[in-house]
Protein backbone atom coordinates (compact mmCIF):
# COMPACT_ATOMS: atom_id res chain seq x y z
CA UNK A 1 0.00 0.00 0.00
CA UNK A 2 0.96 3.59 -0.50
CA UNK A 3 1.72 5.28 2.85
CA UNK A 4 -1.00 7.69 3.98
CA UNK A 5 -3.57 6.42 1.46
CA UNK A 6 -6.85 5.03 2.73
CA UNK A 7 -7.07 1.27 1.88
CA UNK A 8 -10.61 1.74 0.53
CA UNK A 9 -9.48 4.53 -1.79
CA UNK A 10 -6.54 2.37 -2.85
CA UNK A 11 -8.87 -0.51 -3.82
CA UNK A 12 -11.10 1.89 -5.78
CA UNK A 13 -8.08 3.35 -7.62
CA UNK A 14 -6.81 -0.14 -8.45
CA UNK A 15 -10.26 -1.13 -9.74
CA UNK A 16 -10.39 1.96 -12.00
CA UNK A 17 -6.99 1.01 -13.46
CA UNK A 18 -8.18 -2.55 -14.13
CA UNK A 19 -6.08 -4.13 -11.39
CA UNK A 20 -7.61 -6.99 -9.42
CA UNK A 21 -5.94 -8.47 -6.35
CA UNK A 22 -6.94 -11.72 -4.65
CA UNK A 23 -5.44 -13.17 -1.47
CA UNK A 24 -4.56 -16.88 -1.71
CA UNK A 25 -4.36 -19.14 1.34
CA UNK A 26 -1.12 -21.13 1.38
CA UNK A 27 0.81 -23.15 3.96
CA UNK A 28 4.14 -22.76 2.16
CA UNK A 29 5.54 -21.75 -1.21
CA UNK A 30 8.40 -23.68 -2.83
CA UNK A 31 10.46 -22.33 -5.72
CA UNK A 32 12.71 -24.98 -7.30
CA UNK A 33 15.72 -24.25 -9.43
CA UNK A 34 18.34 -26.60 -10.79
CA UNK A 35 20.51 -26.61 -7.67
CA UNK A 36 18.38 -25.26 -4.81
CA UNK A 37 14.92 -24.80 -3.37
CA UNK A 38 13.61 -21.59 -1.84
CA UNK A 39 10.98 -22.41 0.76
CA UNK A 40 8.72 -19.64 2.04
CA UNK A 41 6.89 -20.57 5.23
CA UNK A 42 3.96 -18.70 6.75
CA UNK A 43 3.42 -16.95 3.41
CA UNK A 44 1.08 -14.14 2.52
CA UNK A 45 0.29 -14.70 -1.16
CA UNK A 46 -1.49 -12.23 -3.43
CA UNK A 47 -2.48 -12.86 -7.04
CA UNK A 48 -2.60 -9.64 -9.01
CA UNK A 49 -4.30 -9.43 -12.42
CA UNK A 50 -3.32 -6.30 -14.31
CA UNK A 51 -4.74 -6.02 -17.82
CA UNK A 52 -4.79 -9.80 -18.29
CA UNK A 53 -1.29 -10.41 -16.90
CA UNK A 54 -1.24 -12.43 -13.68
CA UNK A 55 1.56 -11.99 -11.17
CA UNK A 56 2.05 -13.30 -7.65
CA UNK A 57 3.42 -11.46 -4.65
CA UNK A 58 4.76 -13.67 -1.86
CA UNK A 59 5.89 -12.47 1.56
CA UNK A 60 7.04 -14.76 4.38
CA UNK A 61 9.95 -16.49 6.12
CA UNK A 62 12.54 -17.55 3.56
CA UNK A 63 14.68 -20.70 3.82
CA UNK A 64 17.07 -22.05 1.18
CA UNK A 65 17.99 -25.68 0.67
CA UNK A 66 20.61 -27.07 -1.73
CA UNK A 67 19.49 -29.93 -3.98
CA UNK A 68 21.81 -32.85 -4.52
CA UNK A 69 22.59 -33.38 -8.18
CA UNK A 70 23.54 -37.01 -7.53
CA UNK A 71 20.65 -39.43 -8.04
CA UNK A 72 19.95 -41.99 -5.33
CA UNK A 73 21.06 -45.37 -6.61
CA UNK A 74 20.03 -48.43 -4.66
CA UNK A 75 21.83 -51.77 -4.45
CA UNK A 76 18.84 -53.38 -6.19
CA UNK A 77 19.25 -50.99 -9.13
CA UNK A 78 22.94 -51.86 -9.40
CA UNK A 79 22.19 -55.61 -9.22
CA UNK A 80 19.56 -55.31 -11.93
CA UNK A 81 21.99 -53.53 -14.28
CA UNK A 82 24.77 -56.05 -13.46
CA UNK A 83 22.46 -58.97 -14.33
CA UNK A 84 20.93 -57.44 -17.45
CA UNK A 85 24.09 -55.93 -18.96
CA UNK A 86 26.53 -58.57 -17.68
CA UNK A 87 29.01 -56.02 -16.28
CA UNK A 88 30.77 -55.38 -12.98
CA UNK A 89 29.08 -53.52 -10.14
CA UNK A 90 31.42 -50.54 -10.63
CA UNK A 91 30.49 -50.22 -14.32
CA UNK A 92 26.81 -50.65 -13.49
CA UNK A 93 26.95 -47.91 -10.84
CA UNK A 94 28.84 -45.55 -13.17
CA UNK A 95 26.27 -46.13 -15.95
CA UNK A 96 23.42 -45.46 -13.51
CA UNK A 97 25.04 -42.19 -12.41
CA UNK A 98 25.55 -41.15 -16.04
CA UNK A 99 21.91 -41.91 -16.84
CA UNK A 100 20.72 -40.07 -13.69
CA UNK A 101 19.37 -43.27 -12.16
CA UNK A 102 17.47 -44.45 -15.26
CA UNK A 103 17.93 -48.24 -15.17
CA UNK A 104 16.76 -48.89 -18.74
CA UNK A 105 19.04 -46.18 -20.18
CA UNK A 106 22.02 -47.54 -18.21
CA UNK A 107 21.44 -51.08 -19.49
CA UNK A 108 21.04 -49.92 -23.09
CA UNK A 109 24.20 -47.82 -22.87
CA UNK A 110 26.22 -50.74 -21.53
CA UNK A 111 24.90 -53.13 -24.21
CA UNK A 112 25.99 -50.84 -27.06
Amino acid sequence: MIPGMNPRMMRQAMKKMGIQQVEIEADEVIIRSKDKEIIITEPSVSKVNMMGQETFQVVGNIHERQISSEPEISEDDIKTVVEQADVSEDKAEEALKDSKGDIAAAILKLKE
